[in-house]
């Protein structure tokens, strides 16, 4: 612009080079660790995380792990079945026939249906299940002698005030014994299905968690609980405590309370049941009880049964009504493409 004096004056390269060759370079300062910082708590990623354990040890939390009864009584069934399959043969030889067939089978004219379902089991036929999957585990516990916790041993706590005889570790107790003292509770607390169902998946979490073994020592004390604790987490007017010492007279609140405060902690107060699981310990019951020859009572099917299954019927037809409109549309959207299979129940 000639010789027109300007008020911006622009420094040179080299003077910028200058200044930033001044300028100290960046170094990152030193991660403080915890005892530093006065913070001990843990990470999260650090949290030993349930899910990541192996589905064969953990199968009260993965619905895909094979539940431990059954595992269990799979040794006795298959010597059962072969003494089955021997006196089926022997009757055959000797053409004796074993007596009237009980099993019902469904016929053109007749239907047999039992009336336990997942959603609501039979509340008898549970209860047996569940004894005798209490019955195999003890039966066929671990051999290497596990610790035996002392809020669990009953002759430190308990149940009674009769003297606890001292070979009370020694020998198994039979699986009607066990289905006595199951059913005692649940008819006198006016317990549903469901909750044995979940008292099973409790007791089995917590031998998994702890480590421990249920044995002639402490069975009592773990199935009592297990129920305590299912009981309050499934039905919505759950148990007291002190109602429980109505059911068995000589107990206190105070060992209730630390029975059921010590149960929580050794299950790391995972008390949650996803439905799968529920629905695995369900299906699992059945496969034993069929094993075992303990079929769920199969009744016919009545007018007013069929009546109900019918309206069941018409009430999922209307539910589904506008998804079976949608899907007959001529075009679709390739984004939301979705097929709706449907399939009415006509019982007559």
């Amino acid at each position: 612009m000639g010789n027109t004096p300007s008020c911006c004056v622009a420094s040179s390269p080299k003077h910028r080079r200058n200044n930033h060759s001044r300028l100290e370079p960046y170094r990152p300062e030193p991660e403080l660790s915890r005892e530093d910082t006065g913070c001990n708590l843990q990470h999260i990623s650090d949290r030993e995380n349930l899910d990541d354990l192996p589905m064969e040890y953990n199968p009260s939390d993965h619905p895909r792990a094979s539940t431990i009864f059954l595992s269990k009584s799979q040794t006795d069934v298959a010597v059962h079945s072969k003494r089955v399959r021997e006196k089926r043969k022997s009757l055959y030889i000797n053409h004796h026939h074993s007596g009237p067939v009980r099993r019902k089978y469904s016929s053109c004219s007749t239907i047999f249906l039992d009336d336990s379902t997942v959603s609501q089991p039979n509340l008898k036929y549970t209860i047996k299940c569940v004894a005798l999957a209490i019955f195999y585990h003890i039966r066929n516990r671990e051999v290497d002698g596990r610790m035996l916790l002392d809020i669990f041993d009953e002759k430190l706590h308990p149940l009674s005030k009769s003297e606890v005889p001292p070979d009370y570790d020694k020998h198994d107790p039979e699986q009607k014994q066990i289905y006595r003292f199951v059913r005692t509770l649940f008819s006198a607390a006016q317990l549903t299905a469901e909750c044995a169902i979940v008292t099973l998946v409790y007791l089995e979490r917590l031998l998994t968690y702890a480590e421990i073994d249920i044995c002639p020592a402490n069975w009592k004390r773990i199935v009592l609980g297990a129920i305590l604790l299912a009981s309050k987490v499934w039905d919505d007017q759950a148990v007291w405590n002190v109602d429980y010492c109505q059911i068995l007279k000589d107990i206190t609140v105070e060992d209730m309370n630390e029975l059921e405060r010590q149960f929580l902690e050794l299950l790391q107060f995972n008390i949650n049941v996803p439905s799968s699981v529920y629905a695995k310990y369900y299906f699992d019951l059945r496969s034993l009880a069929e094993a075992n020859n303990l079929s769920f009572p199969l009744e016919a099917l009545s007018r007013d049964k069929a009546q109900k299954l019918e309206a069941i019927s018409r009430l999922c037809d209307d539910k589904y009504k506008d998804l079976k409109k949608l899907a007959k549309k001529r075009s679709v959207s390739a984004d939301n493409l979705s097929v709706v299979r449907w399939c009415p129940a006509i019982i007559s």
